[in-house]
């Protein structure tokens, strides 16, 4: 008589309840091609780039380069990319999809100029005939992520790259992107030629191999500018640090110095240098994130920067390879945070922070629901980067095959930023990976909270050698962090599909069998944080931010709890606008992250609105939880007896107002006349959770010149979502009554279940 709710149970029971160790890594399978690259497209899809080299698994007969990963089923498939991607940059776009800018010339085997050269140019090729790829310098990549649930092999889902079409206006290598307040992305320097740093040594002539301009995407029709910082900090500024500041500004961090630049006036306000001569930039290659804005700190920015190497000057050598055995060289533990834009007036200056627990080279931040950084990869000595040999070394004197690092450190560890100072940085409990994760390797946060970890690849092509120490790395991992701990994660229902900027508030619901414990103090360690994961390479995270939203709550009789959550705070300069992951924390464990489009979707000047208006608390004395308490940290203490108050001091009022920005741009729909940005069908979709939420477009809007071409190419086809938002004020549509409909019997089914577990049922 049970097999029937067996049957109807056991599939449920995933999405609430924590399956894996806390601290524990899982192997996942393979990536069919390392990912130096990676990004988050939506709630089922991680897409992974390489650079053009001899991946085994083959795509229109030559080597993959680029794959996704599908998040439901653990497996991968290949996707073709007409051009070399090697050391890109990306970012998001408004509308939830995603760019890849520049890129390496066409290589062939075993790094080799590719077979068709440039006459002017001895050290890159236009074309390599083994390869089967172009020269990807100026190359604009744009991919729409598509579901579980549409044909991967849809031209709507495959990249667009074709650089007669869209191409940016200068060679990039290395470069940075930064997203605007409009959208617009800001594309800054990078390499021309070259390999390990961009100079020669002693460093007479900091143009040489060097890109130090900045452009826009879509251009505003200048031609790339010339950016002072990028001469004043020469020879180490590739992968330069960009974050957007409140003010519209711009916080730039490359070499040793730091400052704000104003990109419209194209001036710049020196801050004090990085301390204790600690280069974090690649090939140095530190941990940076800005730390998470919330309510209580009133969305100040401050940007953290941790590991790195003090090597000397000379030391980092030239173009072509360090000058000293880098690979016994200790990383920097060192940690320094600053506020570039402190609201009480004075002028920034750099803060010691706790050390590290141990030096590291391309560690990587990865921000959690929680509010806490993730760091993981990375080794203990040297610095990113690879080669045959070094200006003192020969081959058979490097000890570790291609790699300029050594000691891979494979314990993560957890950046507390609001614990007392010495007792930020913990491990405790943490496994660690027997994945070497050094150069080439990525990681992202995922919907369901883990930490998805891939690639690692210093070597010059592929190598999968048991000779190599550090061979060419497809495996996949997952990093579950300490909130797996929980028995019970929280189910909330009423999770919107976008945010605006501003504008009336909305209400989440967190059933009873989400918590357990006292309901009033539940509610008062219930959170609602915004998370862009961002486009990671190279140890960084381009675009990533987390934003905590205000709210208050009301207990209610049957002991669920209602939310009411503003929208965001009414200035896009804090956070851009685009894709993003929303999370319901209650005392630490966080909810299924729901996939949603903050802002428009497109590139224009945001509409804002008044801070939302948020309803007193709300409080029930008999109000208690029914979720398991195993492993939660959750306090059952007793409540109050019920009252109301205007909200909990973590929740102060928002910041208001809009700084002055340019005028409205064009959504992103078309690129010329050689690509149309379409509609994705939503009837061939089985409805998912705020998957799709991409803004209405109108469409047939052209990129301005330079980037738009006359040529008309039938396979430029890239499509876009239109038409399934729901924002506040607009008609409810029956995709997204579906889509309520399913979140309410998710939160029943959720409710059944725990009551058969209860019962014995299964």
């Amino acid at each position: 008589m049970r097999a029937a709710p067996l049957f109807f149970i056991l599939p449920c029971l995933a999405p609430t309840i924590f399956a894996a160790k806390a601290g524990s890594f899982e192997v996942l399978g393979d990536t069919l091609v390392s990912a130096m690259m990676l990004f988050l497209g939506n709630n089922d899809k991680v897409y992974i780039m390489d650079k053009a080299e001899a991946n085994a698994a083959q795509v229109n007969g030559h080597p993959a380069w680029g794959s996704v990963w599908d998040l439901n089923t653990n497996k991968a498939e290949v996707m073709d990319i007409k051009t070399n991607t090697f050391c890109s940059s990306g970012h998001h776009l408004p509308n939830g999809s995603f760019a890849t800018f520049g890129g390496n010339g066409a290589i062939g085997p075993d790094a080799s100029r590719g077979s068709e050269g440039y006459a002017d140019d001895p050290h890159s090729a236009s074309w390599d005939s083994v390869y089967q790829h172009f020269d990807g310098a100026k190359s604009i990549r744009i991919l729409n992520p598509c579901t579980s649930d549409q044909d991967m092999s849809d031209p709507a889902c495959q990249w667009f790259d074709d650089p007669s079409v869209l191409s940016m206006q200068a060679k990039r290598w290395y470069s940075a992107a930064e997203a605007l307040a409009d959208g617009t992305i800001t594309l800054i320097g990078g390499f021309i030629d070259g390999g390990y740093i961009l100079r020669s040594y002693p460093n007479t002539d900091p143009t040489t191999g060097a890109e130090l301009s900045y452009e826009f995407f879509p251009s505003n029709g200048q031609p790339p500018q010339d950016l002072p910082f990028l001469h004043k900090t020469s020879g180490l500024n590739a992968y330069p640090h960009a974050f957007l500041l409140n003010s519209g500004k711009m916080f730039l961090q490359a070499n040793l110095s730091t400052t704000i630049w104003d990109y419209n006036a194209n001036t710049e306000t020196d801050l004090p240098d990085m301390p204790n001569g600690v280069v974090r930039v690649y090939p140095a290659s530190a941990a940076t994130a800005m730390l998470p804005m919330t309510p209580a700190n009133n969305y100040s920015q401050t940007i953290i920067f941790c590991g790195g190497s003090d090597m000397d000057d000379e030391a980092w050598g030239n173009f072509v390879s360090p000058s000293i055995a880098t690979w016994y060289y200790p990383a920097s533990k060192d940690c320094q945070r600053i506020t570039p834009e402190p609201a009480d007036g004075p002028v920034a200056q750099y803060t010691q922070e706790n050390d590290m627990l141990e030096g590291r080279t391309m560690g990587q931040f990865i921000i959690l629901p929680d509010g806490k950084l993730l760091v993981v990869n990375g080794g203990l000595n040297g610095t990113a980067g690879f080669g045959r040999n070094t200006t003192v070394f020969s081959t058979d004197e490097m000890p570790y095959g291609q790699s300029y690092a050594s000691g891979p450190v494979g314990q993560p560890a957890i950046f507390d930023p609001n614990a007392p100072k010495g007792q930020r940085w913990s491990n405790a409990g943490f496994d660690t990976s027997p994945i070497a994760r050094l150069y080439h390797s990525s990681a992202i946060l995922l919907p369901d909270a883990s930490v998805f970890i891939a690639g690692s690849n210093p070597n010059l092509d592929v190598n999968t050698s048991s000779i190599v120490p550090y061979p060419t790395e497809y495996r996949a991992e997952k990093f579950y962090p300490p909130y797996f701990s929980a028995s019970t994660r929280p189910s909330p229902s009423g999770m919107p599909s976008t945010l605006s900027y501003g504008g009336d508030p909305f209400d989440i619901t967190i059933p009873a069998s989400s918590y357990s414990g006292s309901g009033n103090d539940a509610a008062a360690a219930t959170i609602v944080s915004v998370i862009r994961p961002g486009w990671t390479t190279h140890a960084m995270n381009m675009g990533q931010r987390y934003l905590q939203l205000n709210n208050t709550f009301t207990v209610n009789n049957d002991s669920s709890i209602t939310l009411h959550v503003s929208q965001m705070p009414p200035q896009p300069n804090i956070f851009q606008p685009g894709p993003a992951l929303l999370f319901v924390v209650v005392d630490g464990i966080p909810s299924n992250g729901t996939h949603i489009i903050v802002g428009s979707g497109k590139v224009e000047k945001q509409p804002t609105a008044l801070a939302s208006t948020l309803p007193p608390n709300v409080m029930l004395s008999d109000a208690n939880g029914s979720g398991s308490s195993s492993g939660s940290p959750t306090d059952s203490g007793n409540a109050s007896a019920a009252t109301q108050s205007s909200g909990s001091s973590s929740h102060v009022g928002l910041i208001a107002g809009i700084a002055g920005g340019a005028g409205a741009l064009a959504l992103i729909a078309t690129v010329g006349v050689g690509i149309c940005l379409a509609r994705r069908r939503r009837h061939d979709r089985t409805p998912m959770i705020a998957d799709k939420a991409g803004a209405g477009a109108p469409q047939h809007v052209p990129f301005g010149a330079p980037y738009a071409s006359e040529s008309v190419k039938a396979e430029s086809q890239v499509w876009l979502t239109d038409g399934d938002t729901h924002g506040p004020g607009t008609p409810v549509s029956s995709t997204y009554r579906d889509i309520h409909w399913e979140r309410i019997s998710r939160v029943w089914i959720f409710r059944c279940a725990k009551l058969a577990v209860r019962a014995g049922s299964v």
